[in-house]
């Protein structure tokens, strides 16, 4: 059986064809439905190709909602969901990033949280797209939440294998996560060796605060380069917008 790919997955790869993607996360936590929809309205002229929203802690139910819904009434940015567990699902949102934590000490956020989570995925008819989530040291909130070992920063063969591994159970994105607020982001050799290892999309994220960070990651070998805090610890709009531009002056300088 030929597998087809979703509006959002094959949106994806269709920009992919013209270089590397520059993705904004959102936390419900961090981001009124207000400031989302402002972000996502200035993003989308700077150049963003979408917008993830999810967290940690605290994202879902009416909260989550409410931040969707901002999004896609103030731009037409795909909005993605990318869940700290099986309640961080909205109705509204375009797709969901139905990750596998693969290096947790947990079941659950292997396995568990994704059969909870998958009925609901099917009712409300998100587009699921398979990803394998790595946590990189430091790995920050998530990796405590998550139960991660993270995975050493000088240790890039681990990242490998544990990215190839979930290539080869069917995973079409790879996501290497240093943790939002790392001190600092995943270091360019592991995404060298990662992007050498698999034949899918590398998504890298965590700890990228400047065009130069994020200039590294892509020329390391990052597909689509995903920024978060930079943004959302901003104190005015006008300031968003000039850290969007310069972040995303960064990730287009190679092309």
């Amino acid at each position: 059986m030929r597998l087809e790919l979703g509006r959002v997955e094959t949106y994806i790869h269709d920009r992919l064809k013209n270089g590397p993607l520059h993705f904004v996360l959102l936390d419900p936590d961090d981001a009124s439905p207000r400031m989302a929809g402002k972000i996502a309205a200035i993003g989308e002229n700077a150049g963003v190709d979408a917008v993830m929203v999810g967290g940690s802690t605290g994202a879902e139910g009416e909260v989550l909602d409410a931040v969707v819904r901002a999004i896609k009434e103030s731009s037409n940015l795909p909005v993605i969901l990318f869940p700290g567990s099986h309640g961080g699902i909205s109705r509204y949102a375009d797709a969901i990033f139905f990750m596998s934590l693969l290096n947790s000490q947990n079941p659950f956020f292997i396995t568990g949280a994704q059969a909870l989570g998958a009925p609901q995925v099917k009712r409300y008819g998100i587009e699921p797209i398979p990803m394998a989530y790595l946590i990189v040291e430091p790995g920050e909130t998530v990796g405590w939440v998550g139960e991660a070992r993270a995975i050493p920063r000088h240790k890039p063969g681990i990242a490998a294998a544990y990215a190839l591994a979930g290539q080869y159970m069917g995973m079409r994105l790879v996501y290497l996560e240093a943790g939002s607020g790392a001190p600092e982001p995943v270091p360019p050799e592991m995404i060298a060796t990662v992007k050498r290892t698999i034949n899918v999309p590398l998504i890298v994220g965590g700890g990228i605060r400047t065009a130069e960070a994020a200039e590294a990651a892509v020329k390391a070998g990052a597909d689509i380069v995903v920024t978060g805090t930079a943004i959302e610890k901003v104190s005015n709009v006008k300031e968003a917008k000039k850290k969007l531009v310069e972040l995303n002056r960064g990730i287009r300088k190679k092309m």
